[in-house]
Order: structure tokens, then sequence, then C-alpha cells
């Protein structure tokens, strides 16, 4: 995965985050991103897609995690729930990305942004929704191995 798509996914946690907490436009908070140069090194269409996306399929989203979490997803620590949020959105739209890479961009996303150990916390259920979401590009991936 691209340093760039890294960044925009770094970027759309905090921007999430801000959004989750303050209740702002998206509009605002993307201004307030693209004016403070907080996108510089990031792919900028990436962190739109993402930005917008999620709130966009946000029933969606909370729904696919709400299987798997352990408590209502408006309960989740913020900062886990927007990495989550993420994560679940590119699981179940970005099917060019492998799994195992989104996954391991949520896991990333909480060590960096997240509590201690929270990256145990967010592969599992990423791991969860990606076995739902992913199930024919994981058994494929299995045969593979298999064969």
């Amino acid at each position: 995965m691209s340093q760039a798509k890294t960044n925009a996914r770094k970027c759309a946690v905090q921007a999430l985050y801000q959004w989750q907490m303050s209740g702002e436009s998206l509009i605002r908070i993307e201004t307030y991103f693209l004016e403070e140069e907080h996108l510089k090194g990031a792919q900028k269409t990436y962190f739109s897609e993402l930005f917008h996306g999620v709130p966009k399929q946000l029933d969606v989203i909370d729904a696919a995690l709400a299987e798997f979490v352990d408590r209502p997803v408006e309960k989740i620590d913020p900062v886990e729930r927007a990495i989550l949020r993420i994560g679940a959105y590119e699981l179940i739209n970005r099917l060019e990305t492998p799994y195992k890479v989104i996954i391991n961009e949520g896991v990333n996303l909480a060590k960096d942004f997240g509590a201690d150990g929270s990256h145990k916390y967010v592969n599992g259920i990423l791991d969860k929704v990606a076995q739902k979401q992913r199930a024919v590009e994981i058994a494929a991936k299995q045969a593979k191995i298999q064969n």
C-alpha cells in the first residue's frame, strides 16, 4: 500500500474523530484539513473518499461492526470507532484492496492513535468483519494455499 494512502487514512481518522466529537459539518472539517496542509503527503482523493464515505454509509458500516463488537458502536472509544469505521468502509467498498492490508492499516492506526492495546481490539473486530464481508476472497486464498 502506498504511503500516500496510509497518510490519507491517518488524516481521515483525525477528521472523523473531529466530526464524531464536534458534530461540525464535513465540509468545514475537510476545509480545515486542506487549508492547514494536514494532507501534505496524503492522497487527497482517498482522504476525501474515506471522510465522506463513512458518514454517507454510516448505517451499513455500524451494522457490520455491531455484529462483532461487545457494546453499542456509539459506546466504543471515539478513536477506535473512527478506525473501525474506516476499516469496515474499506472492507465493504474497496474490494481491490486485499483484506489483510486493510486490517494491517487499521492495526497500525490503532497503534499510532489509540490507547495501549487498542490495536488488538481493532485487529479482532476487523478480522471478523473481513470474514463476513470478504468470505469469497478468504476462501479463495485458503484454497490456493491448500493446493
